[in-house]
């Protein structure tokens, strides 16, 4: 295999690439994002912990109170959150699933002095929105109540608890981890998932459109062509996961170790490239391979994730600064995979060539 036979596909490849609809959807997408990330941002932190939004709902929502009278009764009517209506337990219930109230809340007549454990039950939606903020705001409620029960109660105590100060950091929260623990990483491997489907799409229309032939009618071989694609398609993914890191660095997200993350992305993306190139060469025909294809990539996932030290993992973490020498190995572990691939495509495509040249 000569590499300016191989250097001579990527190029050809590499320059009809803008007219892929697949490549230039992705940049539409890419593009679409960074020009609405602070919306997209809000959006998919909602739908990842939907009780973020509760610091910028300033609703006041009803709520019912069922049961005796008791101090928690006090602190929910003193909430701005709230406006609490009395009314008994099948009533309460009743008006919440015709979805006239947001929650509700029963509690037995139990004195905070008394001997028995206070006892609090909620009926709240499930699977909605508006029930996730009001949970958050309840349990406000139920933490300020609960701190007061133990002030109470601290008598009964046989030992003196150990207080537990943890730091709270500005900025810190569910927002950053849904940044770098869940965007990072599916933004910069998301360049791969697309070179991998396109891959698909290149071999394959060599067969569909019957260009094949004139192919290998020139100085390259079978598995240079092969290879000049696979070139190509890789080549896209460092740029693109490279053009996501300069967006969130200029929305003012900080990445760390960009080159090591480059790195890790293109090793596990040209492992997927050319697991789209077997299937592209085993069926022959787009539809097949990307059906088998997508369902391969899901149990990929899958396994991956089931890992501790997975290539997702990892570039979250290198992203924050805190990846150690486990990087190295996994990078390893990737990097002979690929060889181990790569040398099996190298023998399927020598032999479908040497059988195109026979036919």
């Amino acid at each position: 295999m000569k590499a300016r036979h191989v250097t001579i596909i990527a190029k050809k490849e590499f320059r009809g690439l803008f007219s892929e609809k697949t490549i230039l959807l992705a940049v539409l997408l890419q593009v679409f994002i960074a020009l609405f990330s602070s919306f997209l941002m809000v959006g998919l932190t909602s739908m990842y912990d939907p009780a973020s939004l509760s610091k910028y709902s300033h609703f006041r929502y009803d709520v019912a109170y069922a049961g005796n009278e008791t101090p928690l009764l006090g602190y929910l009517e003193n909430s701005p959150d709230f406006r609490v209506n009395r009314m008994d337990l099948s009533t309460a219930v009743e008006l919440l699933r015709e979805r006239k109230i947001s929650a509700v809340v029963y509690a037995p007549g139990t004195l905070p002095g008394a001997e028995d454990p206070v006892k609090i039950m909620l009926y709240t939606l499930t699977n909605d929105l508006q029930g996730a903020v009001v949970d958050v705001k309840l349990k406000a409620v139920f933490l300020q109540y609960e701190q007061d029960l133990r002030k109470i109660r601290a008598g009964r105590l046989d030992v003196t608890p150990i207080p537990v100060q943890v730091p709270s950091s500005a900025g810190s929260g569910d927002f950053f981890e849904f940044v770098y623990g869940l965007l990072v990483p599916l933004l910069v491997f998301l360049p791969g998932i697309i070179s991998a489907a396109l891959i698909i799409d290149l071999i394959t229309e060599e067969y569909q459109h019957e260009t094949l032939e004139t192919l290998l009618s020139t100085p390259v071989s079978f598995a240079e062509m092969i290879w000049g694609k696979v070139l190509a398609c890789g080549l896209i993914v460092p740029l693109q996961a490279g053009a996501w890191i300069v967006l969130l660095a200029a929305n003012g997200i900080a990445i760390e170790n960009p080159v090591l993350i480059l790195l890790h992305v293109t090793l596990a993306s040209l492992l997927l490239i050319m697991i789209g190139a077997f299937f592209a060469l085993y069926y022959r025909e787009r539809t097949a391979a990307q059906f088998v294809f997508s369902t391969t990539l899901v149990v990929i996932i899958l396994f991956v994730l089931a890992l501790p030290y997975n290539p997702l993992n990892l570039v979250a973490r290198l992203s924050v600064g805190t990846a150690g020498t486990e990087q190295w190995i996994v990078l390893g572990a990737v990097a002979l995979a690929v060889l181990a691939l790569g040398y099996g495509i190298q023998k399927y495509a020598g032999r479908i060539g040497g059988m195109s040249q026979e036919t």
